[in-house]
């Protein structure tokens, strides 16, 4: 049994210590899920939402996947919430100006500039693929699991990273030309 499955258990004893450590061990990759599929505005709430959908339900974990894939399939149902309802007030789920920085795990000088290309790299992304990158790439879920989290197949994961990845490599080369052009 592993540290997070120990948690689990304690926590659904009624353990509120073990319920206070599960969330510092996994708030961070629910929140940058959540930020990425939503917004840093939002992030905080879509993340609090997150874990009282899990901790309702925790007492059902039977742990046929891992304790943080199941959490990031429950975040990523709340963004989902968020999107429809968002839909229906006709807000947009990311602005172009959402600051998603934190996402970069990198140690660059220029954090700011670094945050706003990512910012800008992302929002060019179409949903699926930016959701699939996120999570394999910033996330570091493996395929098998970003897929149990999206709800389809490997192979569409593998195949949206894919083309997320060359279209960042094309949003790129489109950038270094206009650079050149002045």
């Amino acid at each position: 049994m592993d540290e997070l499955e120990r948690l689990v258990t304690h926590a659904v004893d009624g353990d509120p210590v073990a319920a206070a450590a599960l969330v510092r061990a996994t708030q961070t990759d629910v929140w940058r899920l959540c930020a990425a599929l939503g917004d840093r505005q939002s992030a905080d709430d879509l993340t609090q939402e997150t874990y009282l959908r899990a901790f309702g339900s925790l007492h059902r974990f039977e742990g046929r996947s891992s304790l943080r894939t199941w959490l990031l399939a429950i975040a990523r149902r709340v963004c989902a919430d968020a999107v429809r309802s968002r839909r229906r007030r006709r807000l947009s789920l990311v602005p172009e100006d959402a600051d998603l920085e934190l996402l970069s795990r990198g140690e660059g000088a220029d954090r700011v500039g670094e945050g706003a290309v990512v910012t800008d790299l992302l929002a060019r992304l179409d949903a699926d693929r930016r959701e699939a990158f996120v999570l394999t790439q910033l996330l570091g879920l493996p395929y098998a699991d970003a897929a149990e989290v999206a709800g389809c197949p490997v192979g569409t994961i593998r195949s949206r990273v894919a083309r997320a990845r060359a279209d960042l490599v094309d949003a790129l080369a489109a950038a270094d030309d206009d650079a050149a052009r002045g």
